[in-house]
């Protein structure tokens, strides 16, 4: 079980605080075994999980970002190796994209400003090409993977052309200049302490996670991309699991198994700390509460 710090204090707001307008997204559905990513369950346990993606809104300015791009709807444009994942381990049903659940609202993603990806993995990445204005923002360690990615690597998971580099902006450790309570590395985007973009070691290279307040007088949420598969790995009730493949070769969720845990063990420590909504990119129990109701665009989040 998962230790959980019990004295983290968050910055309090400023007068006039700005704050970001959080709304979910739809960004399709797809099947993940349980015994892939926590302990303890039955080999047969599936659940059918959201890719959930986020639109945020400057209070103050009206700057807008989308947080991730969930699932293609057309499987077939994906590379070879993934087509065979999702065949076999992933299988994914995408009634909606992205930029469908944005025209919902009345909104084009031609005029999405910023797209910020937790990280590259198929199901996050959606379709890059209807955001054509958009400057998209990554942890810097992506540029490492896509380079490596296919088609250099034609077993490889990592799409290359995922991201329109030409429009990209990989974050440097250098733009991680901030601490703001258990995240030691974080990047105050805006510059006014609305929203913060949190590097999230282990899941993936290059993974992020968004930390944003949702009210001027302190309420904040954290959008935790695939920091945890799982929200009883949040709250210490699962650990991550561990298995082996039917070569004996180890396999994991998570790329580091050991930063994984310990940024989950961060995110959990927001578990004793009024008024943070906590949200992973996977979460089937928030989004069958909440699915077709105001948490979705054009709606907004409530903040605790």
């Amino acid at each position: 079980m998962a230790e959980v710090t019990q004295d983290i204090k968050l910055p309090p707001p400023a007068s006039d605080q700005a704050f970001m307008n959080v709304s979910a997204l739809e960004g399709g559905i797809l099947a993940i075994p349980s015994e892939y990513v926590v302990t303890g369950v039955p080999p047969s346990e599936v659940i059918s999980c959201p890719s959930l993606c986020f639109f945020l809104r400057h209070s103050k300015t009206g700057a807008h970002l989308v947080f991730d791009l969930g699932i293609r709807r057309d499987v077939e444009s994906y590379p070879p190796s993934i087509q065979a994942r999702i065949k076999k381990f992933n299988p994914v049903n995408v009634d909606e994209t992205v930029p469908d659940s944005l025209g919902k609202g009345g909104f084009l993603p031609g005029q999405v400003e910023t797209v910020v990806l937790s990280h590259l993995h198929w199901d996050h990445i959606g379709d890059s090409a209807p955001f054509t204005n958009a400057t998209f923002v990554v942890g810097g360690a992506c540029r490492s993977i896509i380079d490596s990615g296919h088609l250099s690597d034609p077993t490889s998971l990592i799409v290359q052309n995922a991201i329109p580099l030409d429009r990209t902006r990989f974050l440097s450790l250098s733009d991680f200049a901030t601490s703001i309570g258990p995240f030691p590395r974080t990047f105050d985007y805006f510059g006014d302490g609305s929203m913060y973009i949190v590097d999230a070691p282990g899941h993936l290279a290059g993974h992020v996670n968004i930390f944003a307040r949702t009210s001027a007088d302190g309420a904040w949420i954290f959008l935790a991309g695939d920091s945890a598969h799982d929200f009883r790995l949040v709250t210490g009730e699962k650990e991550i699991a561990v298995r082996l493949d039917a070569a004996g070769h180890i396999q994991c969720s998570h790329a580091n198994k050991e930063d994984a845990a310990e940024t989950i063990r961060r995110i959990g420590s927001l578990l004793n700390v009024p008024r943070v909504q906590i949200l992973i990119a996977h979460d089937s129990s928030w989004y069958n509460e909440n699915k077709g109701g105001p948490a979705f665009f054009p709606g907004t989040i409530p903040p605790l």
